[in-house]
């Protein structure tokens, strides 16, 4: 008898707004294009300055956006049902797993990197904490996550729990090791983020590790985690890549990832998960 099929994973579409607008945008930018090459006005705006005025080609911009919006948006949908999955593989490849980890996904959404890790592990838990916040992922409801998490066959090694990430629900040193893929610069205030890197080095053990990935504030995250302690920081994946991703986007995306190694020894893990009780209401908007 052979073993039931397991469906594929649905890991939701990132910042779905963003894909909307750049696809009007496109639209946009293809009528104000097209109607200009029909004749059906002369393509250029007209502005009252000085004896002749100032004319601007129009046309030109929406002849630019009709072809680089759409090409983003295309980027944008591959990269949250093929490019996504394939980094997530390469990132927790650059961690030693012994199946024994406790692992804490921050942000998770739909589960990407929780699952990814509980794939990874044995006896060890992968947990997954967000406010489930759609307008960044979506479709992004707990329930998705466990639907993901039993697609994958990882059910019984994960667990989901509503909280912030500026004030997480453990005790210290709870965590072998803590994720984070795009999730931490939705705290818009530069504070919060700092509180959030903090929460991260202090729920992690001595010896831990954290590898956090993000579209910008690298920088900032270093410094934050420098400040707490966490003085081992490496900046891992293609650096070309994250500056071309830097210049195509003109500065909007600044991608990086640390991997950060708490100070101290590493300790046996703890693989009771009862340390600790869900939480399944928060108030904080983020």
């Amino acid at each position: 008898m052979t073993a039931p099929q397991l469906r594929r994973a649905n890991y939701g579409l990132d910042a779905p707004k963003v894909v909307r607008n750049l696809v009007l945008g496109a639209i946009a930018g293809l009528l104000l294009w097209g109607s200009a090459s029909l004749g059906l006005w002369s393509g250029q705006l007209l502005i009252p300055l000085g004896a002749d005025g100032l004319r601007i080609g129009v046309a030109d911009s929406g002849r630019f956006f009709a072809i680089v919006l759409p090409l983003t948006a295309l980027w944008m949908v591959w990269e949250s049902k093929v490019g996504k999955l394939r980094n997530r593989e390469k990132m927790l490849q650059r961690l030693t797993w012994t199946g024994k980890e406790q692992v804490l996904d921050l942000g998770c959404g739909r589960g990407l990197l929780m699952i990814g890790a509980a794939r990874r592990l044995t006896t060890g838990t992968a947990t997954g904490i967000d406010i489930w916040q759609t307008e960044d992922l979506s479709g992004n409801r707990p329930e998705a996550t466990l639907d993901n998490a039993r697609c994958e066959g990882v059910e019984a090694r994960v667990d989901i729990q509503t909280a912030d990430m500026r004030a997480l629900p453990f005790a210290d040193a709870s965590f072998d090791v803590v994720v984070s893929r795009a999730a931490i610069h939705n705290l818009y205030d530069a504070g919060d983020r700092a509180k959030a890197i903090g929460e991260v080095a202090r729920v992690l053990r001595p010896g831990g590790h954290a590898l956090i990935e993000d579209i910008r504030h690298g920088g900032e995250y270093e410094a934050s985690f420098m400040q707490h302690g966490c003085t081992h920081i490496e900046r891992i994946g293609s650096r070309i890549e994250a500056l071309l991703t830097t210049l195509i986007t003109f500065g909007s995306l600044r991608p990086a990832t640390l991997l950060v190694r708490k100070a101290g020894s590493i300790q046996e893990p703890d693989t009771n998960p009862a340390r600790y009780s869900p939480i399944t209401s928060i108030s904080p908007t983020i």
